[in-house]
């Protein structure tokens, strides 16, 4: 968990007005949920919003350890006294901010339980603990993600708390704006980067086949920055695109393979 107000805007390029459904969503006081695959821009996106408008940004990555009082607070036992601590949430609440839970769907079932309130009419945050009912101010927004294609049947969000939310999906963008973007994150020309992004089209394609999932934008631009600092591209895409998608050799050689189409 970490608290942070970036500085300078993160770059985001928009694809499909998310930005006015988030401020729009932000002006009423309303969660939104962000779907989509793994590195196709989320968390920038939020990021990038929050430095928009100049809000503070406290984002929690979800796992199966994360407990409600991990989001509200705790006693702690400091000097031979116990002083309470504020988590994550509970400062976003107070200080008007923006709440990003990651990858909600891995968090424990206490913890959506703790949302509830907070994302209806009620806006309102109690701490058993400390006796308090903290109402949420107008600058606080609560936002969500997760990943569609990680859920199973022991890992998926209900629907009463889905519903609690406005949504928006998230995919990787055309090739065109993801050629653009890439090129701008990494440095890398435009036409070394278009090759790189049409080896994405086809990795993607075969997602849910051979691969769990496909390339996202994020590894593209790590493929891109080492070759801009002039790693050569088998060894930059060694590293970046084939050994973080896969254990499998025969994958990686299919991987190979391919590669070897596009590059020649």
């Amino acid at each position: 968990m970490n608290m942070h107000t970036p500085r300078p805007i993160p770059r985001y390029h928009e694809i499909a007005q998310e930005c006015a459904l988030f401020e729009t969503a932000h002006a009423q006081g309303l969660p939104l949920l962000l779907k989509g695959p793994t590195g196709c821009g989320k968390t920038r996106f939020v990021e990038h919003m929050a430095v928009r408008l100049d809000r503070p940004l406290y984002t929690v990555a979800c796992h199966d350890d994360l407990s409600a009082a991990d989001l509200i607070g705790r006693y702690l036992l400091k000097g031979g006294d116990t002083h309470w601590v504020d988590g994550p949430l509970t400062r976003a609440v107070r200080e008007g901010g923006i709440c990003y839970l990651d990858e909600i769907v891995e968090a424990r079932k206490d913890v959506t339980v703790v949302l509830h309130p907070l994302t209806d009419n009620r806006r309102m945050l109690m701490i058993d603990r400390t006796g308090e009912e903290l109402v949420a101010p107008p600058g606080f927004m609560l936002v969500a993600s997760y990943n569609p294609g990680y859920q199973n049947v022991l890992k998926r969000l209900k629907p009463s708390t889905r519903q609690r939310f406005l949504s928006a999906s998230f995919d990787f963008p055309n090739p065109a704006s993801e050629s653009a973007i890439v090129a701008q994150e990494s440095g890398l020309d435009a036409s070394r980067v278009r090759p790189l992004v049409r080896l994405a089209g086809h990795i993607r394609a075969l997602s849910g086949m051979d691969l769990e999932e496909g390339v996202s934008t994020r590894l593209l631009i790590y493929t891109a920055s080492l070759i801009h600092r002039g790693m050569p591209i088998e060894t930059a895409l060694e590293a970046a695109i084939i050994e973080p998608l896969t254990d499998e050799e025969d994958i990686k050689q299919a991987l190979r393979d391919l590669i070897a189409t596009i590059y020649g």
